[in-house]
């Protein structure tokens, strides 16, 4: 791979209830655990909203991308990313993600052709695949 563009953050403090910002200042954000993780809430993000944010980001890039290629508008089109963290039964953790899609306009079928091309060519989609159980679904 011939890396184009690298992006840099560091976390610092107590973890998932410290701080992160990247390098060039632009993301600099306090992190709270969520109560369902134990922690106690507050107004800081957590490293799940980070990942889901950078996987819809990036997954819509990759749709409009496949649908630009095929010629197929997908103006007005959405991605939604929920991402699930839970015990993995090993003693450590897991992610799921669900990428909800959403193509006004668009019948399934060829939605759902769309969705699974860009998951064929978004980065994020290929560097999670065989570790993390990823579910495609058209809304």
């Amino acid at each position: 791979m011939t890396t184009s563009y690298t992006a840099e953050a560091t976390a610092t403090g107590a973890g998932r209830s410290g701080h992160t910002r990247s390098s060039d200042g632009v993301l600099d954000l306090g992190l709270s655990v969520p109560r369902e993780l134990g922690g106690a809430g507050g107004e800081g993000t957590n490293p799940e909203q980070l990942f889901a944010a950078g996987y819809a980001a990036c997954f819509h890039s990759a749709l409009q991308l496949v649908a630009r290629r095929e010629k197929v508008s997908v103006e007005g089109s959405s991605v939604t990313a929920r991402v699930g963290i839970g015990a993995d039964g090993s003693g450590g953790y897991g992610l799921s993600v669900a990428l909800l899609v959403e193509i006004p306009g668009a019948d399934r079928e060829r939605a759902l052709e769309l969705v699974r091309a860009a998951d064929g060519v978004c980065p994020y989609s290929n560097a999670v695949r065989g570790n993390v159980d990823v579910e495609l679904d058209v809304v």
